[in-house]
């Protein structure tokens, strides 16, 4: 199979995966209007083509929080990472360190925090979630902490967890799930062998850290599900911007007041983002939104973007719409699956390319000058 894009690793890991995985990562909330439309709307951002502006030497890097970047992607926290390939985080995680990028470790990986900063060669971020259990939430951050995590990702679109109709119908829930699951593994016999088998422990090494034993997929569902906070505000959250000292970025933001909100908490960055179009369906799209909010912060804190990107055709596009970085997260676990770390390397080396593509052919010489000026006037989403 020919692999030019994040496109063609999804259909190759859609024939890899066993349908529950596959459905979980790809999947969205309800119809899946809000999934659907960070791609669409996405791809309606018209760019302006220049011609002779001398674009020959380029420079992709940036710069987040005192840190230079080779370029302005990171790759996003995504539960159960380590169920799509053999120890996934740890995989995803050397690469980025290989490309100087950041990789954000969710809360709910497989592979432990320890397990992971271990075998980095980076410093890396890591995600936390609004959780009522708040031993759990200062357990995770001090070891985050004591093991050299430089950035928080604080969750915060997640209060209740949104209505994933495929789950039930896939075997990730529902009826008999356990039993579906397990024969599906066995129809997927490279996915069985390369992590059923060789890739244990099934584990979700950071909760299982704090409870003392192991947490597997089963468990996950139901301890995830009762530990959600439908009541926080941010006042509640206060003592987590106290005990986090390094650059805290809030993730979850589609409204202008909401990112104001977070400048006001002391938030040092945020990420316009509808958790890809897994919670609320009918919500608006990441390039719906951006403009708005990159009008009332832009300049104050630093803003990213996720949602949608499958092309460095797509990063090129956030970035013109305000964004200061941009998060990957379906298009490199796509990747993932299918070819491990290579696939992951490929898909970076694939998007730059078309980064660089569009940077000569929009008359652009530094990612941090791509701007509003190269849109079509009077088209941002």
């Amino acid at each position: 199979m020919i692999i030019s894009s994040a496109t063609d690793y999804r259909e190759a890991a859609r024939s890899k995966l066993p349908p529950f995985l596959f459905h979980y990562l790809d999947g969205g909330a309800g119809a899946e209007q809000t999934l659907r439309g960070n791609v669409d709307d996405l791809q309606q951002v018209r760019l302006r083509q220049r011609v002779l502006q001398g674009s020959e030497q380029l420079d992709l890097s940036t710069e987040w929080f005192g840190v230079k970047q080779d370029m302005p992607l990171a790759l996003a926290p995504v539960g159960l990472t380590g169920m799509f390939a053999r120890r996934g985080e740890v995989q995803a995680a050397r690469v980025a360190a290989e490309r100087n990028i950041p990789f954000i470790q969710s809360t709910v990986s497989v592979c432990s925090l320890q397990e992971v900063a271990s075998q980095s060669s980076k410093p890396i971020w890591f995600q936390l979630y609004v959780l009522k259990d708040r031993g759990f939430m200062r357990d995770v951050l001090q070891r985050a902490k004591a093991l050299g995590a430089t950035t928080l990702v604080f969750t915060v679109d997640m209060p209740v967890p949104g209505a994933r109709y495929r789950d039930a119908h896939s075997g990730m829930s529902g009826p008999y799930a356990g039993m579906r699951r397990m024969l599906q593994a066995m129809l997927h016999p490279r996915w069985a062998l390369d992590v059923g088998l060789l890739g244990r422990p099934h584990d979700l090494g950071n909760i299982s850290a704090y409870r003392g034993h192991v947490t597997g997929l089963a468990d996950y569902i139901g301890w995830l599900g009762n530990n959600f906070d439908p009541g926080i505000g941010w006042k509640d959250l206060q003592w987590i911007r106290d005990e986090w000292q390094g650059p805290m970025v809030i993730k979850g933001i589609l409204e202008a007041d909401d990112a104001r909100e977070a400048l006001s908490f002391g938030a040092d960055g945020i990420v316009v983002s509808n958790h890809g179009g897994r919670q609320l369906d009918g919500a608006l799209s990441t390039a719906q939104a951006l403009p708005a909010i990159v009008d009332a912060v832009k300049n104050k804190m630093t803003i990213f973007a996720d949602g949608g990107v499958r092309t460095g055709t797509d990063v090129f596009r956030l970035l013109a719409l305000g964004a200061d970085g941009v998060l990957i997260g379906r298009a490199f676990v796509y990747a993932l699956a299918v070819h491990g770390a290579a696939g992951v390397r490929n898909l970076l080396a694939l998007m730059e390319k078309d980064l660089r593509t569009n940077m000569v052919l929009t008359g652009v010489k530094s990612v941090r000058d791509i701007g509003p000026d190269v849109l079509v006037r009077g088209v941002r989403s």
